[in-house]
């Protein structure tokens, strides 16, 4: 061990996600399991600059494993962008004794990690805490799995009221820069057809796959919409291109929204969440700073932050080829 660690701070930053709670837990657990002290930031690095600490013990974490959201609250913290505000963040850890940091976030909050790094020397070690997958160096990011059942759960709903109805449903899930909740929720909850960031399928083929479903006997149908695929400006304007082409369908637009990043964990999330989290600590114990640490072949791996925040989350294309053998 390179450094004298003996007070560790964790916080969250950026969109919540469920399993954040359970991360938070196993790195204040872990922290007690080795004789070390842990302080919550509050307000990730917001709280940072303003000093919203408070100190952790293995009973401030009781019964929150199962709870969504973040005990520690998150907010995006304009002032860290600026050398002042770091500046006071770094004299406020000082003042409180800690030695090290672990951010629970994604590429935004690893990216004011690596910069608080460089300028102080500070240890840092982040957890991959965002509900879209798109982290490169993990499979799987905490939330995910979670965002995933619920997507299915509430497709599965509207998949009721559509063929009651003879009706096509554009289904709107997140994914701004990456198509895993839509891909792999649309083949989950059985979608006609997926719209995904990372394949431009074009309106007229969707147009295409349309009809050949309302050919084949199909008269209701599903299409599960990334909100960053580039086919239209959005998905509303997807609902009128359809209607002016195909004027049989009655057609019909559901914006999941913000329900995706709430709910209680899985229990994959739980799991995924308590291994990263000692791994962060002990990571941190064995003096290396600046990693990321996730899932990979189910073995929990290092990664540079520098590599997490640069790289580029990849869609599996067999998932693609599976989608469209089973929408037939």
């Amino acid at each position: 061990m390179s450094i004298n660690i003996k007070k560790i701070g964790v916080l969250t930053s950026g969109g919540d996600s469920p399993g954040m709670n359970a991360a938070i837990r196993a790195v204040v657990r872990a922290s007690a399991y080795y004789n070390i002290e842990c302080a919550g930031i509050y307000r990730g690095y917001q709280g940072m600059i303003e000093g919203d600490f408070k100190e952790m013990n293995p009973r401030s974490v009781n019964n929150i494993i199962n709870k969504g959201g973040t005990i520690l609250k998150s907010a995006r913290s304009k002032d860290f962008m600026t050398k002042e505000g770091r500046e006071q963040a770094h004299k406020n850890l000082v003042d409180n004794n800690i030695d090290a940091l672990v951010v629970i976030g994604g590429n935004g909050s690893f990216t004011g990690g690596l910069v608080f790094n460089e300028e102080y020397g500070f240890p840092v070690i982040g957890i991959p805490g965002t509900i879209d997958n798109d982290i490169f160096g993990t499979s799987f990011t905490l939330g995910y799995d979670t965002a995933l059942n619920t997507v299915v759960e509430v497709i599965d709903k509207i998949r009721d009221t559509a063929s009651s109805h003879n009706r096509l449903f554009f289904v709107e899930v997140m994914g701004r820069d990456a198509g895993h909740i839509a891909l792999n929720a649309g083949i989950g909850a059985g979608a006609e057809e997926i719209l995904i960031p990372e394949e431009d399928m074009g309106l007229d083929r969707l147009l295409e796959s349309l009809r050949k479903s309302k050919a084949s006997g199909k008269l209701s149908s599903l299409v599960v919409v990334a909100e960053g695929d580039k086919i239209g400006k959005n998905v509303f304007e997807l609902k009128d291109y359809v209607e002016e082409n195909m004027p049989e369908y009655d057609v019909r637009v559901s914006i999941l929204g913000h329900m995706q990043r709430g709910g209680s964990p899985t229990c994959f999330d739980r799991v995924l969440a308590s291994r990263l989290g000692v791994k962060a600590v002990e990571t941190l114990l064995e003096g290396k700073s600046n990693y990321m640490v996730g899932l990979l072949k189910d073995e929990i791996v290092l990664t540079p932050l520098e590599q997490a925040v640069k790289g580029k989350s990849q869609i599996e294309k067999e998932l693609i080829k599976v989608s469209d053998i089973v929408s037939i």
